[in-house]
This record gives structure tokens, sequence and C-alpha cells, in this order.
């Protein structure tokens, strides 16, 4: 039998039925299959109508235990307790019997008696020296058993600890602690976070040095709250801290503090805590901290549920009456407007860090971290994907990624090609083709005509997103898309560039109503974003001439909490003049198509017509066919094939690393100086001391060039041996 069967719950449960099924047989089934047990009456009443053969005595205690049998032709009826009832049924015929008389000389006398005139065979046996402790093993036994098998139940088979099964366990932390000696990830695996991971390095030196913090009366941070979208990082940033500062990690997801039971969530909160108390200096990790950190009062239901009690717990261990020195809090959220305000004051969660998305330059390390185990072709520019990609987060890029090797394989290819890329890029965005889909002529002249309108658009609107690729082959649910890309990288949108947006996503309706003098459903999700923008720039970014620089509403909002009951802001007179505004503005921008279309129609029928021959055109294809009026020969385009591909002037690739922890300090350390320097010059210094600063200065910067060569060459070497173990992949 096998250890793990014997460990389970399955098998002391089969157990503890066995052994009822054979305490079962020893007490009620001593008799035979076909006896039933009549009264002491019934016997005697036998043994004087002469019914009876033969017959035993035994005694038992207080009483005697009588087995007999009567003669052939008297049988008697089973009883319904009788054993044979019960397997064969209670209209049974049988001969043998039970019975029981108590131990008394005068009834024992009269039995005899009737036994000797009748000639019934009949014998006595004696009583069993061991049958007192045989009946107290067999009353009491049972009960131990029981009372054992639940205390084991209760107490989880003694497997105690965070992930303890039984009952009394509910209240220990799920957490799980990681060793610090055998975790793995660090500064250097997470990329596109340079500024994030700048923050964190004093939490980092704190955990080495806490003595060099203490002695300037400083106070690291209780508690670090990690915010933004998801899959920017949050968890792997944390885990990074964990690797560097050498320390015991616990971590858990806000979600396992609660369960059915009452008490539960802030008994798991006191355990966790007490664990990181014996082994500090160490990091909690609470992640989705949002499901047990809401806002306290603004559920629809009772002020007292689980949850607030397990987030009082919380609030408590963080910065109540006892310290907690040594144990720094991490938690990540990308709900962060949802939390309690206690939860944030500082005492507790002190600072807080944006883990947002990457920029282009953050793009590419995180693609070039991803491509270390991947067999990505020379082809391949990373600086065009990142380009290529405005808001992917690193979960995104990653998939990205992983999908064009998917792509890769499924063709037996041994290398990741651009084409690869390309197709995985469509498919993150779009969904995978339906080139199998049976469309009408009609309906896929529309759908091209439909494409050329955005194209058409956003080609001539210098403020408008890019046209990187339009396609008539139907991916997802749509039966043709082009893909806008926004130039570059923006933090700030301004009126035209939201105008021009919204012209560039009602072009292919105005298209559509021009060409075939019909309107389509295909444009619903067109209507979707374009109403989104124009509601937003009446009601967020005070850009409505009418209604000037109010902002009537905030960002739409899935946590109801104290807004249920809140009216708007508002009246009823301006929620008119909202929906006036952002139907003027819609109209505007319908009427801009429709000009900027009839405008540049030979263009437009252009396009659409070589959309139906080709099906898919690129950003290089679209620009020469709206410039030239032809698509590009190969011989005089230097561009390359697929977006994702090298060009000449292509930038050589770097390592794929991220910033190190030491890295990050030795920059940080530069910059001390820097400053220091430039304090040491004052108003009342000569020329002379000026000079000799300088020249001191000019032979400082030497020595630390002489230093920085060996340290590369060091580095250089510790590179190759990294390369070899393999670096992990960050963002997972």
């Amino acid at each position: 039998m096998k250890k793990g069967f014997v460990k389970s719950g399955f098998f002391w449960l089969f157990a503890f039925v066995a052994f009822i099924g054979i305490m079962f047989w020893i007490n009620g089934g001593t008799g035979t299959a076909e006896s039933t047990s009549i009264s002491s009456t019934e016997f005697v009443e036998y043994l004087e109508d002469n019914r009876v053969e033969k017959f035993s005595i035994r005694p038992n205690n207080n009483i005697y235990e009588i087995e007999g049998k009567l003669r052939q032709g008297a049988e008697i009826e089973a009883k319904d307790d009788s054993t044979f009832s019960i397997i064969g049924g209670s209209d049974q015929k049988v001969s043998e019997f039970t019975s029981a008389i108590i131990r008394n000389d005068a009834v024992v006398d009269e039995v005899y008696q009737l036994a000797r005139q009748n000639g019934v065979k009949n014998e006595t046996h004696e009583e069993p020296t061991s049958g007192l402790w045989s009946s107290i093993i067999l009353t009491f036994l049972p009960i131990i058993i029981l009372v054992g098998f639940f205390y084991f139940m209760m107490m989880g088979r003694g497997q105690g600890g965070g992930g303890g099964r039984g009952v009394m366990n509910f209240g220990k932390s799920k957490a799980k602690k990681n060793d610090p000696e055998k975790s793995k990830v660090r500064f250097s695996h997470v990329a596109g976070a340079d500024e994030e991971k700048a923050e964190l390095v004093e939490i980092v030196e704190f955990l080495k040095d806490p003595r060099r913090f203490s002695e300037l009366g400083a106070r690291i941070p209780a508690g670090v709250l990690l915010e933004g979208p998801p899959g920017t990082g949050k968890t792997l940033l944390a885990k990074a801290v964990a690797g560097e500062a050498g320390v015991p990690f616990y971590s858990i997801s806000g979600s396992e503090f609660v369960e059915m039971f009452v008490g539960v969530g802030a008994s798991r909160v006191r355990d966790l805590f007490e664990n990181a108390k014996k082994n500090s200096p160490a990091i909690i990790f609470i992640d989705e901290i949002d499901a047990v950190g809401r806002q306290r009062g603004a559920g629809m239901g009772g002020g007292h549920d689980e949850r607030e009690q397990t987030l009082n717990q919380l609030l408590v261990e963080m910065d109540g009456f006892e310290g907690n020195e040594g144990i720094i809090v991490m938690a990540a959220t990308n709900r962060q407007d949802i939390l309690d305000p206690a939860l944030l004051r500082p005492g507790r969660f002190d600072r807080r860090i944006l883990v947002g998305r990457p920029d282009v330059k953050g793009r590419e390390a995180i693609l070039r971290v991803h491509a270390k185990n991947k067999p990505i072709s020379d082809k391949i520019d990373l600086k065009l994907i990142a380009k290529q990609t405005p808001g992917f987060s690193g979960a995104d890029l990653e998939n990205l990624l992983n999908e064009a090797a998917l792509v890769a394989a499924r063709r037996r290819s041994k290398l990741v090609e651009a084409q690869d890329l390309d197709e995985a890029h469509d498919r993150v965005i779009a969904g995978p083709a339906k080139k199998d889909r049976v469309i009408s002529d009609r309906e896929r002249k529309m759908v091209a005509y439909h494409e050329a309108g955005h194209t058409i658009c956003g080609l001539v609107l210098s403020d408008a997103r890019t046209v990187h690729k339009v396609t008539i082959v139907p991916r997802g649910r749509a039966g043709g898309y082009a893909i806008m890309l926004p130039k570059e990288d923006r933090f700030l949108m301004t009126k035209k560039e939201l105008f021009d947006q919204i012209v560039g996503l009602l072009g292919g309706r105005v298209a559509e109503e021009i060409v075939f003098d019909s309107q389509s459903s295909g444009a619903s999700n067109d209507f979707q974003q374009a109403t989104q923008i124009a509601r937003a720039m009446v009601t967020q970014y005070g850009m409505s001439d009418v209604l000037g620089p109010v902002q009537y509403e905030g960002e739409s909002k899935v946590f109801m909490g104290r807004d249920l009951g809140q009216n708007p802001s508002y009246s009823q007179d301006y929620a008119e003049k909202i929906d006036q505004e952002v139907l003027r503005i819609l109209n505007e921008a319908h009427a801009k198509a429709r000009e900027i279309i009839e405008e540049h129609k030979d263009t437009h029928k252009l396009i659409a017509e070589k959309l139906l021959e080709v099906e898919t055109l690129d950003a290089n294809e679209i620009k020469s066919l709206f410039e030239t009026g032809e698509m590009p020969q190969d011989s005089d385009n230097a561009k390359a094939k697929y977006p994702s591909e090298k060009t000449d002037d292509s930038d050589e690739a770097e390592d794929g690393i991220g910033t190190s922890y030491d890295e990050i300090v030795a920059n940080q350390e530069k910059v001390e100086q820097k400053k220091n320097k430039s304090d040491r010059f004052t108003d009342n210094d000569s020329v002379e001391d000026l000079k000799q600063i300088d020249e001191n200065d000019k032979s400082e910067d030497t020595d630390e060039t002489d230093q920085s060569s060996e340290a590369k060459a060091s580095d250089t070497d510790d590179k190759d041996d990294s390369d070899d173990e393999g670096v992990q992949n960050p963002l997972n």
C-alpha cells in the first residue's frame, strides 16, 4: 500500500467504517443466519408445549443467554429485528432462536424441570473468566476510537503549519515562505523598470545594513505599495527585493485571508506576522491586497463582515501598539482607488510606487530579456517591435514573443522569423485569422472600402494615429481591421489630437455612406470608441467651449461603494447640454471625415481595390500608394519585407539584461559625487583655488577610469558565467 494513500483521509474514513462494521458484527451478529430473538416468557411457553428440541444456557454477567432449536414442524415467524429478516425479509419461518432470562435460581430450576419432563436436550456452559474485561473493552473501545478519530481529523492529521488541512488549522496563515538562499530573482531579471528599482534599493540597503539608517534617526518605510495596471511586473519586483536582500520572503494573496468561518481572517493575519517576527528581518508580500483592504463601510452589507475584521487586524499589525522592527510589508494592487485610507496613511504604507506600462525603451529591454531563451532570427529588429507595441505591458510583450514561437513551431521552423512576429502581433491585437470564413463579394467590397476610409483619414490628418497595417482578412469578430498606432509614446493629448482620432474612427462609416449610400453594423466598435473620447473631452478634460473648464464626471468606477446613493454633481439641464456637446463633436468629426474622403476619392478607391487584390497592406505599401499611386517595387524599396525586420540603419542589439542592484547603487553614488563637487565651489574661492580643485578632480576621474576598466573586465567574466546559467524571464 502506498504511503500517500495511508496518509490520505479516504484511507482513515474507510478504516473507520470497517471498524464500525466489525463491531456491529461482534455485538449483533452472534446468532445464525436463520434465528430470531424471543422473550423469556415465550421460551417458557415453548418448553411447556414441548416445542423445543434442545437449548443451551450461557451465564453472562447478570443474565443467562439461551440458544435453542425447535422441534421439526414447530417453526416460528422471524421478527423484524432478527438477522434473518434483515437479509431475507420479515415473512420467513425459522426454527432456531435466542433468548435471555434474568439470573434467578428459581426461574432456572423451573426451566430445567420442564426440560426433564419433556425430554429436551440441554447443556450449561461455564461463565468465562474474562467476561468482565471483554465487556469493558467492547463498551469503551468504540467511544475511545470515535473520540480519537474526530480529534485526528480536527487537528489535520498532525500536518500543522500554514497549509494544514485540518479544522483547527483554519486560523493558520497560508503564506508561503521562500528560502532566501533558493531565491534566484534579482534586479537584473527585471527590465523596463529602472526608476521603480531605484526606489526599492533603499529597502534592500536597510535589510542588509539597518544600522546605517538607525544612526541617523531614519525610519525605513513600514510598507511599500506597488500599484499599476495588470502585467507590469509588481510581483516580480517584490521577488527581486527579497532576492537582493537575502531575507525570508512570505508571500500570500489577499483572497487567502478570508474564509466562510468567522474570525479566520484576523487569526491568519496574526499568525503571519508572528511567523515573520520569529524570522526577522523579513518581507511580507500581499498580492492583490484590494481583496482584503477595501474601504470599510462602502459595501452593500453590514459594517461588521469578516473582511472588515481582517482589515482591522491588518491595520493593527502594521502600526499598532507592538512594533514590527525588521519587517517590511509589500503589497501589490491595480485598484488603489478602493483601498481604505487608514491602510494608505504614513506608518503603514509610507511609500507608494507606480509601476506603469513601459515606454519604448523599456519595451525594448523587456523584449530582449524574453528573447534570450528563444532562437530569434538575426533579421528581427526588436527596437522596431517596441515602437509598434505602445501600451503593451511586460506580460503582453512576453505573450507576444511566446505567440511568435508558437507560430514558428506550427511552421516546423527552427527560428522565429519576422513573419512569425508580425502574425503574432496581429493575433494578440485582433485574434486568429478566419481565412476559411465564407464572405460574399458585396460584403468583402464593403469591408475593403470601410478600412480604406480609416486609412485615408489617418494619412491626411497629421495629429491622427499612424496607419500601421490594414487588412480585410477576418480576425476574431471583425471582418477586417486597420491597426492605428500613435506616432510616439504620449502622456498628454491636445484637443486637436483627440478630435483627429474621432475623425479617423468615423472614416469607415463615412466611406460606406459615400460609396454604397448605405450603413452597416461594422462600425459599432468605432462609434463606441469615438463616443467615449468625445464624452471625456466634455465631462473630464474641460474641452467644451459651451460648458467651460468644469469636470462633470470622473473616471468610470466598477466599485459602487459609497457612491451608490449619490446623485450626479450636475443638473438635468446640464446633462442635456453634455449630450448636445458630445453629439456636436461627433457630427463635426463626421463632416470632417466626409470632406477628407471626398477630396481624396481616387486614392481611397485605389487603396480599397488594392485591398481586394492582396487583402493586406503594411505601412510602407500604404504610404507608397498615397504618395505615388503605385505599390513599392522590390528593386526600389530599401525597406524590409516585414515591419519587424532590420534595415541597414538598425542599431546593434544589447545584451538583454536589466539594470542590476550594483549598477543602480553605482549610478546613485556618481550623482552624489557630482553634487558634492558642485558644493565645493564658493563665491570666495580664488582662481588658484579653483585650478587646484579642478586638477584634483581630474586626477580622481583618471583613477576612477582605471578602476572602471578593471571592473568592466571582471563584469564581462561574470556576464559570461551568467549567460551559461541563463536568465529567468521577468514579468511572468
